[in-house]
């Protein structure tokens, strides 16, 4: 159930891929639903993110140049 609630744009390059659970993810205005096995990659564009489910999101997240 976390959620990122504010939009944000970071000038990073980032990609992921969902391990386990599901993820609701709006890139640049548009909202997708993630399953197990999907992926995304986007850059510089507003983002954010929830997690629909009761499970957690297993999610592998690579963000270029690291920002944290």
């Amino acid at each position: 159930g976390a959620t990122r609630e504010e939009v944000v744009v970071r000038d990073t390059e980032e990609a992921g891929y969902l391990i386990s659970g599901y993820l609701d993810l709006e890139i640049d205005g548009c909202w997708y639903t993630l399953n197990p096995g999907d992926s995304f990659r986007f850059a510089a564009v507003p983002m954010r993110w929830k997690n629909p489910g009761d499970e957690p999101a297993i999610v592998i997240w690579v963000i270029t140049p690291p920002v944290y």
